[in-house]
């Protein structure tokens, strides 16, 4: 059996040593969570998309009672950008969280089924997707790539040798 090991290169800052776009893309996304539709879990996500045009994309989490029936924040801000914004290339993300039931310090990544979507659109665009995740303490992670976060993604050419 060999033995190996993965390596998620990112950073580490505080909000004040973002830049004046990171910071104003961040706050878009703070802004956006509070129109989250979170009445079961209480758990308020935005998410804020800078397009390569300049244009800043919303997106929320949307709760349903039928739990799977609901939407995270990420797909929402993706899905509405390329139905609304279809040949422009997504060039950072911003994500935060927050809620009243605890207090989350570290940044938190996107789920599983996000992270696969924000991948798919990397690809689909040929560029990566940079990332800012935030969470309700000072702390914020960059990833310059999405893959950092989804090593092993499912990617579309390995449907094309099946």
């Amino acid at each position: 059996m060999e033995e190996f090991k993965l390596t998620i290169k990112g950073i580490s800052l505080t909000r004040s040593e973002l830049s004046d776009a990171d910071e104003q893309l961040l706050k878009s996304a703070e802004d956006a969570s509070k129109n989250a539709y979170a009445p079961y879990s209480q758990f308020y996500v935005g998410a804020a998309l800078r397009l390569e045009n300049g244009t800043i994309v919303l997106g929320t989490n949307q709760e349903n009672v039928a739990y799977p029936s609901g939407l995270c924040a990420e797909r929402v801000a993706i899905f509405s950008a390329s139905t609304n914004h279809p040949n422009e290339r997504i060039e950072t993300m911003a994500i935060t969280v927050n809620t009243t039931k605890s207090s989350i310090v570290d940044p938190l990544s996107p789920c599983g089924n996000c992270r696969q979507v924000i991948m798919e659109y990397q690809h689909k665009q040929k560029s990566p997707i940079r990332l800012i995740l935030a969470s309700q303490s000072d702390k914020v992670w960059i990833f310059e790539d999405a893959a950092a976060l989804l090593p092993f993604g499912f990617e579309a050419d390995y449907l094309k040798n099946s």
